[in-house]
C-alpha cells in the first residue's frame, strides 16, 4: 500500500476556497479504484495548515488517480492558491 500525506499551507484569504476545492477532491477520489482512504484534516494548532491523507492499494491505482479528471482539474486549483508539500510512504 501507499500512503501520501499532502500538507497544504494557505493564507487566510484563500482558506475557505481551498477547503471547498479539497473537499470536492476528497469526495471524487474516494470513488477511485484502489482508494483505501482519502481524508482532509485541519490543523488544530496552525490555522494556515491543512493535510490530505491518502492511502492507495498499489502504485497502479495511484497512477490512475493522478490521471483522473478530478485530480488534473482540482489539484492545480489548490496549487494556485496555496503551497503544497508531499510525503510518500510505502508499506
Amino acid at each position: 500500500m501507499i500512503r501520501l500525506n499532502v500538507f497544504i499551507q494557505v493564507e487566510k484569504q484563500n482558506y475557505d476556497q481551498v477547503v471547498n476545492i479539497a473537499k470536492e477532491l476528497v469526495a471524487a477520489s474516494l470513488k477511485d479504484n484502489g482508494c483505501v482512504a482519502y481524508d482532509l484534516f485541519q490543523s488544530t494548532t496552525r490555522q494556515d495548515v491543512l493535510m490530505i491523507c491518502e492511502t492507495w492499494k498499489d502504485a497502479a491505482s495511484l497512477a490512475a488517480h493522478e490521471q483522473a479528471a478530478h485530480f488534473t482539474t482540482l489539484v492545480p486549483k489548490i496549487q494556485e492558491l496555496a503551497a503544497m508539500k508531499l510525503e510518500k510512504f510505502e508499506f
